[in-house]
């Protein structure tokens, strides 16, 4: 890879690790918020949001440690994909709430539509894919 995508690469590593570490802190220490747009379909809620801070996290340090970094990608894109039914969830119960502020309009009209965003970071960082630039390593 070029040294330009290497570094775009170590950024997305650091910045996602970032951000699913404190997700995963907060699914542990907070899980009520969680529980709130969790999807009635969903069995046993809190041990599933306690399990998605577990992963959370494994996935934020798995993208730190070279020999992990693939599967921590593969794992956080598939991580994702599954909770986005509760985005969703969470989507449709603010804004269908009797008031609501621009905030969450401008929240979850941005949050929505950047979720295969999301997914795509996940494989940069992980190295599994690097397009548009080119195939990531074997």
């Amino acid at each position: 890879m070029t040294a330009r995508i290497d570094v775009w690469q170590r950024r997305c590593q650091w910045g996602l690790s970032s951000v699913y570490g404190l997700a995963g802190i907060l699914h542990l220490v907070l899980p009520k918020p969680f529980l709130g747009i969790t999807p009635a379909w969903v069995p046993e809620p809190e041990a599933v949001i306690f399990l998605t801070g577990l992963c959370e996290i494994a996935g934020a340090v798995g993208l730190l440690v070279p020999r992990l970094r693939k599967a921590a990608g593969i794992g956080l894109a598939l991580y994702a994909i599954c909770v986005f039914p509760a985005n969703i969830k969470h989507a449709i119960d603010s804004l269908g709430a009797a008031t609501v502020s621009p905030w969450q309009w401008s929240y979850h009209l941005i949050r929505l539509p950047l979720q295969p965003y999301l997914v795509w970071l996940a494989l940069f960082a992980g190295n599994i894919v690097v397009w548009p630039f080119r195939r990531g390593e074997k």
